[in-house]
């Protein structure tokens, strides 16, 4: 069996090998990544730039937004520069590196955005306590746990990736490198290897989603004993955070839960949580959140004051 440095580059197939549907694809995607890093980085700067937004619902959406912009640029700028290139190659390295960074940033997204409904069903069910309980601190621990755990995550996948051999063919059925792809192109068998990535994936994103779904049933329970203002109230703080789960949860799971049959459908749903959802996150959290919106055009009117007044 030869070893896996005999493969030193891989060709990706792309989202289609139509000329004419690449060139739409390019100018498509190349806009949406645009609106990922320019919206998702006005919430970061926002954030930080204002005291209104001081509280850990907004400190977990900074990292949020910083995390989706790391996760789009492992895929995004590749995807969009292949579209005009007949030969989308990428090194064995590099395969290995995007590999790493879309399981790190994918999983410590995962993480976040379930510490955010912990937060919220924190908030909502024991509001006499939740400054005591979600301090600075407490935050900011939860949020290095997350990235720990995606650190984690990532290095088994990858260890276990690389530690197979790839000896031909080097032709990978999507638009980045990911494990399904790899095993199906590894020259040995790879049942077992299948069922721990399988195994791994499956146990933090089930686990995530266990949590999630216990915080708001939680925080349903909750409510029913509240006055109808507070239950429209509470009920719009979580429901941006509700639909961002729904849209990056329901891919992930069907993509990471099961072992992968058809590499074409599943490239196809990759693009969701890869560039739809980071996209959407920004639209969702501003469009929904009143205090948000008003930090923003505090932000905005206080840069067009200073250039103004030089």
């Amino acid at each position: 069996m030869e070893n896996a440095s005999s493969v030193k580059e891989f060709i990706f197939l792309g989202l289609s090998e139509n000329q004419g549907v690449q060139k739409v694809y390019f100018v498509m995607f190349l806009f949406f990544y645009m609106i990922i890093v320019a919206g998702n980085l006005l919430i970061v700067i926002t954030v930080i730039s204002s005291q209104r937004l001081n509280s850990p619902m907004y400190f977990f959406l900074c990292y949020l937004s910083f995390v989706d912009i790391c996760y789009s640029s492992v895929t995004a700028p590749k995807m969009i520069a292949d579209f005009l290139v007949e030969n989308k190659t990428i090194s064995f390295v590099g395969c290995i590196a995007q590999l790493f960074g879309v399981h790190f940033f994918g999983c410590t997204e995962i993480f976040i955005l379930t510490v955010m409904a912990y937060d919220r069903c924190i908030a909502i069910c024991r509001p006499l306590h939740y400054t005591t309980l979600m301090t600075r601190r407490v935050c900011s621990w939860m949020v290095i746990a997350s990235w720990v755990g995606g650190f984690m995550h990532s290095i088994v996948q990858t260890l276990l990736t690389t530690q197979l051999p790839f000896c031909g063919p080097n032709k990978i059925d999507h638009y980045f490198c990911d494990v399904h792809p790899l095993l199906q192109l590894a020259c040995t068998d790879t049942y077992a290897v299948g069922i721990i990535v399988v195994a791994n994936s499956g146990m933090i994103t089930l686990s995530c989603f266990i949590i999630l779904v216990t915080s708001y049933v939680v925080i349903l329970i909750t409510l029913k004993s509240q006055t109808s203002e507070g239950r429209y109230k509470a009920l719009s703080t979580c429901g941006s955070h509700i639909t961002v789960v729904i849209l990056f949860f329901g891919p992930c799971t069907f993509i990471y839960i099961r072992p992968s049959s058809n590499l074409s459908e599943d490239k196809s749903v990759a693009v969701f949580y890869t560039v739809i959802t980071p996209m959407l996150n920004p639209l969702i959290y501003t469009l929904r959140n009143e205090e948000v919106k008003s930090a923003m055009r505090k932000l905005w009117s206080r840069k067009v004051g200073s250039e103004n007044g030089k």
